[in-house]
């Protein structure tokens, strides 16, 4: 199943365009976060396409001052 823009991405470009590592974005496919596919020898390849539709439907929050989830112990 070829991408919509034909153009595949390895874990390091995918975590250029979203700002972490590979091993993250490994992690991330591992958990079903990431869509990909794997090549004959194994590795996995991402959708470019799909990847920057993820990428523009990211929304950074901060966290408000005094959050809880962002108290230490």
């Amino acid at each position: 199943m070829p991408a919509a823009n034909g153009r595949y991405l390895t874990a390091q470009g995918v975590a250029d365009i979203l700002h972490c590592s590979a091993k993250t974005v490994s992690r991330w496919a591992n958990e079903g976060r990431l869509p990909y596919q794997r090549t004959l020898g194994g590795h996995r390849r991402f959708s470019e396409a799909r990847i920057r539709e993820i990428a523009a439907g990211l929304v950074f929050t901060p966290a408000e001052e005094g959050d809880p989830e962002e108290a230490t112990a």
